[in-house]
């Protein structure tokens, strides 16, 4: 391969499928440089901000497709556990101040957003991480370089191992800077959870005095309203959002320090707490160092938490849309209870029809995450000895199915939620049929006596109430005060006679 073609859109045809990347271009015009590695000299087009070992990871992983700078939190999260080692470092005054304030502008740059392009390695990659740390390491130290009146490539003033990467190793920046991002975009997605959430509670308002029956197990249970229906739909959202908020406390607790395996070499003593502070203080969160390096090294039962989290979302999510995909079935031989907003002509055959869209691909959405949720579990149980080498594919499950979540419930809420109305006439001709408000007679005539009840309304067509009257079971007014469907929601307290 030619060295342009290298870093020109590079596409490979495996297992029948077209993986296409599209890592920075560059002209022969630009030039380039030579670096070297233990593998020897390598040109680098003279424009980029990488170095070698990036070049090579470019070459080596052409795998998902989807390049580092496609998850800017990450890119984020690297910059921020970078300023905090060079922060550590110059505590411990292993690091200079002209070094560190050039590690701090190219971190800030890359927080800010800037540089992000330079960032093409694919985020599925073998060795634990090494080149995302790598990419980290060069870009860093050719944004500073070039900060500090330097050309891009010369080290000597600073270097992406001696100084970018000190008192480091890839096995403690990678892990935590993945649990970094992880928190940035937890973030975002609670909050847009929040606004999905206030879009069903508006509605449960909207609704709340509209009746319905309500059914288990598919069949007629009692009434209820579409508000009391709307607002539980909020409630299980609400539900996983704290269960996403109390997961993120598990990513807090980072292996930084502990460099290679946990044992801490080639950092100085009390450098896990010093980064972890300083990194606290850039992220704004209770980051913590872990009691137990050496375990905390090998482990992702962070991962594995949070990851539960988001499936758990998922689950709770896809079950919502399964109600409204039914609710709206119809509209002639279907529930038609309610109206999802129509999206698009549903049929290349048939006329007329309107399919619900966007419950669907929310649907699929969260199947995609329910499966990311098992190979995170996979990952984390694949780890050897002092190591995961398995945390790319891990970090990688969990923000694509983080972004999923954040495009599908703002989706959901958009496109759906908010065009929500109700059939009334649907509604009332159930309740005016309905043989599920005999459970109110339990109490006054046993259980038994109710079932015949129903059994012959059921049989005869006739309505419960009208069956009722017929067998002087109640006089009217404890028909009016006990039949009342209303009375049946617990939204109104019943009359004592």
């Amino acid at each position: 391969m030619s060295k342009i073609n290298i870093f020109k859109t590079i596409s490979l045809l495996a297992a029948g499928f077209l993986f296409v990347t599209t890592p920075v271009l560059h002209s022969r015009e630009a030039g380039f440089r030579v670096e070297k590695d233990l593998l020897g000299e390598k040109e680098i087009p003279a424009d980029a901000y990488y170095g070698i070992q990036t070049a090579r990871a470019l070459e080596n992983f052409q795998i998902s497709g989807i390049p580092l700078y496609h998850y800017p939190e990450l890119i984020e999260g690297c910059a921020i556990v970078k300023m905090g080692a060079a922060r550590a470092n110059n505590e411990f005054g292993l690091l200079d101040d002209k070094i560190l304030k050039a590690i701090e502008y190219a971190s800030n740059a890359l927080i800010q957003g800037e540089y992000h392009n330079q960032f093409p390695v694919d985020y599925v990659q073998g060795g634990a991480g090494t080149s995302t740390n790598m990419n980290a390491n060069e870009v860093i130290a050719n944004i500073g370089l070039v900060w500090m009146d330097h050309k891009k490539g010369d080290y000597q003033y600073l270097d992406p191992h001696d100084h970018v990467n000190m008192s480091q190793s890839t096995n403690d920046f990678y892990p935590t800077a993945v649990k970094v991002g992880i928190i940035l975009i937890n973030d975002k997605l609670v909050e847009e959870l929040r606004l999905l959430a206030a879009a069903f509670r508006k509605k449960g308002d909207e609704f709340n005095q509209v009746l319905k029956m309500g059914r288990t197990e598919m069949q007629d249970a009692v009434p209820m309203t579409v508000g009391q229906e709307f607002h539980a739909f909020a409630s299980g959202i609400e539900n996983e959002i704290e269960h996403l908020k109390n997961s993120e406390r598990s990513l807090y607790v980072i292996n930084m320090g502990g460099t290679a395996i946990g044992t801490g070499i080639n950092a100085p003593r009390g450098f896990a707490p010093k980064a972890a502070a300083q990194i606290a203080k850039l992220l704004g969160k209770k980051i913590t160092p872990a009691p137990d390096l050496i375990f905390a090294t090998s482990d992702l039962h962070s991962f594995v938490t949070y990851s539960s989290a988001l499936k758990c979302l998922a689950i709770k999510v896809s079950k919502i849309c399964n109600d409204l995909r039914l609710l709206s079935s119809g509209p002639r031989a279907g529930f038609f209870e309610i109206n999802l907003p129509p999206m698009q002509p549903g049929s290349s055959i048939m006329p007329g029809k309107v399919n619900p869209v966007i419950p669907e691909v929310v649907n699929e959405v969260c199947f995609r995450v329910i499966g990311n949720d098992v190979t995170v579990s996979m990952a984390a149980e694949g780890g050897q000895l002092q190591l995961n080498a398995f945390e790319p594919i891990a970090g990688y499950c969990i923000m694509e199915s983080q972004n999923l979540f954040m495009n599908a419930s703002k989706t959901l809420r958009t496109l759906c939620v908010d065009g929500i109305t109700i059939n009334k006439e649907v509604l009332n001709r159930h309740m005016e049929t309905t043989i599920g408000i005999v459970t109110a007679l339990n109490p006054i005539v046993g259980y038994e006596k109710a079932t015949e009840i129903a059994k012959e309304a059921f049989e005869t067509g006739k309505g419960v109430l009208e069956i009722i009257r017929e067998k002087n079971i109640l006089t009217e007014e404890q028909i009016k005060e006990l039949m009342d469907p209303k009375t049946m929601t617990g939204l109104e307290p019943k009359k004592r006679s």
